[in-house]
């Protein structure tokens, strides 16, 4: 793959992981519109899961403070220091609502279904789960926070997150929306959103990683090693506005970016534009 494409491929999934956008379903519209979509489930794919893993290296970075602490109480726990951790119960929440999308990503992994990489089933679910999105954002209270999650409640955002594996879902949005639905304020839910990701995303990254020691590759190491750079500092200048932009606005033009991208995506399929 030419090095350009890898760094445009990273820098679309670095910026668009952690917003309500959905990374696949412009990953898939990106190879498109660079013509790798000859052969999805091999080099492409490989090279998707390489700049997943650059995103999940920020958002460890960002979430250290979380993390470090839920370590810590895992630690304490397990050294007998005490018996009931509020971080540990976090870490089991973040389990319980990561089990359902990973057994079934594993399914879809070894399946390889043609509509997991489909641009008509991305456009429409970028416009579907868009307004499902706006509408949680906007009807919902905002008074709750990671610390008054309980087990329904993971429950009901993995099964949510499930939905990530349809191409234009978003997992950050379908998480988001799912945890606003819940009452959790905007900020707790793309804290909740993120952490969820680092497990969602080191499953994909241990995937990738397992496919490429089946297939050493010099050449594709070096840019698997581009890939993950370029989406690591694309995805932390991510995170860092949208945290910053959720202190004070709601989620309203992630939501009219993906309904117009979405029709726009519709319009040019329909005309034969891309095919």
């Amino acid at each position: 793959m030419p090095l350009l494409h890898i760094v445009i491929l990273a820098i679309v999934q670095g910026i668009s992981e952690f917003l309500p956008i959905s990374s696949s379903g412009h990953l898939i519209l990106t190879h498109h519109l660079l013509g790798n979509s000859g052969n999805m489930w091999d080099e492409t794919l490989t090279m998707d899961i390489a700049v997943h893993v650059g995103t999940l290296a920020a958002i460890i970075l960002y979430c250290r403070k979380d993390i470090i602490a839920m370590l810590q109480g895992c630690l304490r726990v397990a050294t007998g220091q005490t018996k009931d951790v509020r971080e540990v119960k976090l870490v089991g929440f973040l389990l319980v609502g990561s089990i359902p999308v990973l057994a079934l990503g594993l399914v879809l992994h070894l399946l390889e279904p043609a509509w997991a990489r489909s641009l008509p089933v991305a456009a429409w679910s970028l416009i579907i789960f868009g307004i499902a999105l706006g509408l949680a954002d906007r009807f919902m209270p905002t008074t709750r926070t990671v610390e008054t999650l309980g087990f329904k409640d993971a429950v009901l955002i993995g099964l949510a997150q499930m939905l990530a594996l349809i191409p234009g879902t978003s997992r950050s949005g379908i998480t988001m929306t799912a945890a606003r639905a819940l009452g959790f304020s905007r900020l707790e839910a793309a804290r909740f959103s993120f952490l969820l990701a680092t497990i969602s995303i080191s499953a994909a990254g241990a995937i990738g990683i397992l496919d490429l020691l089946a297939n050493p590759n010099a050449a594709m190491l070096f840019d698997v090693a581009v890939g993950v750079i370029v989406a690591f500092l694309a995805a932390l200048g991510a995170v860092h506005f949208l945290m910053k932009w959720l202190t004070s606005h709601s989620f309203l033009p992630f939501v009219i970016y993906r309904v117009l991208l979405g029709i726009v995506l519709l319009v040019l399929i329909h005309n034969g534009v891309l095919a």
